[in-house]
C-alpha cells in the first residue's frame, strides 16, 4: 500500500556547470543558465509503502510525515537561492533530478526508521507539466 502527502515551496535557481563552456551551458540549459537566478513554485509529493499498523491503521502517523516534511525539506529549501544557500547545490547543478535526490536522501533516514513505513519514491514538479519521480536509484 503507498500513502502519498505533498507539500509546496518556492525556490530559485541557476542552471549551470562550471564544467563546461559558456557556449555548452547556453546549449545545455538555455535561459536557466542565465547567471541571474530564476524561480519556480515546486510541489513535491512523497510516497512511503508499507501495510497500516492493525492498532491505528495507519503506515505511518501523519502529523509525523508532515513535520519530517517540514524539517528535512520545507524548512531548508522554501525561499532559497539553491545554488548558494542549499548543499549540495554549491556543487552540483540544481536540476530537478538533483532536487528529486537530494529530497529522497533527507528523508529516506527519517522515513524508514519506523516500522512499517519505507520511502518509496519521491516526484518534485518544477511546472505544471514537468516533474521528476526518483525510487532510490530503483
Amino acid at each position: 500500500m503507498l500513502i502519498s502527502k505533498r507539500v509546496e515551496f518556492s525556490a530559485s535557481h541557476i542552471c549551470r556547470s562550471p564544467l563546461l563552456s559558456e557556449e555548452e551551458n547556453q546549449r545545455v540549459y538555455g535561459a536557466a543558465c542565465n547567471p541571474h537566478s530564476h524561480g519556480h513554485n515546486y510541489l513535491i509529493e512523497v510516497a512511503i509503502e508499507g501495510e497500516p499498523a492493525p492498532v491505528t491503521g495507519m503506515i505511518m502517523d501523519l502529523k509525523e510525515l508532515k513535520d519530517i516534511l517540514e524539517e528535512k525539506v520545507l524548512n531548508i529549501y522554501d525561499h532559497r537561492l539553491l545554488n548558494k544557500e542549499v548543499e549540495p547545490f554549491d556543487r552540483i547543478v540544481p536540476t530537478v533530478e538533483n532536487i528529486a535526490i537530494d529530497i529522497w536522501n533527507r528523508l529516506q533516514g527519517p522515513i524508514n526508521l519506523h516500522e512499517r513505513s519505507t520511502l518509496y519514491s519521491v516526484k518534485v514538479y518544477e511546472t505544471n507539466d514537468l516533474f521528476v519521480e526518483y525510487r532510490g536509484g530503483k
